[in-house]
């Protein structure tokens, strides 16, 4: 199960040549990351409330063809492997014409305010199930 979240390509995102700086994409995954947490019901505002946080454990991104400006790109993401008190999660950026832009990873803890890992099946276990769900892998 793949979410996809449509960006456009902002100017001040790009090079002289109107190509999306590198940078960028990890804004773009965080992007599709966050809005999908949002239409699954688990905005972060609401999961932070609730005592749970996500931080980032660590990030990579493959760079394949450019991204352009004004162009409205898809970035995919979905869970790779979930763990108890942690997640991996992957990610595609597709140009309007489909091609193939970036590729990329994250993987997250599940942590109290102070940063002490969450076992998530026992703390949300509805979070667990989406999370699950999206995944053949636990």
């Amino acid at each position: 199960m793949k979410f996809e979240a449509k960006i456009r390509v902002q100017y001040y995102e790009t090079d002289s040549m109107g190509i999306v700086h590198h940078s960028n994409y990890i804004r773009y995954f965080e992007t599709a990351r966050t809005e999908m947490m949002r239409e699954a019901g688990f905005p972060y505002d609401a999961m932070e409330k609730a005592g749970v946080w996500m931080p980032v454990l660590s990030v990579t991104a493959e760079y394949k063809m450019p991204a352009l400006y004004d162009e409205v790109i898809s970035v995919f993401c979905w869970a790779e492997k979930l763990r108890g008190a942690s997640i991996d999660l992957a990610y595609e950026v597709r140009g309007e014409d489909g091609r193939l832009c970036a590729t990329g990873r994250s993987s997250h803890g599940f942590t109290d305010p102070d940063l002490k890992p969450l076992r998530m099946k026992k703390v949300q276990p509805e979070m667990y199930e989406f999370f699950s769900s999206m995944t053949e892998e636990e």
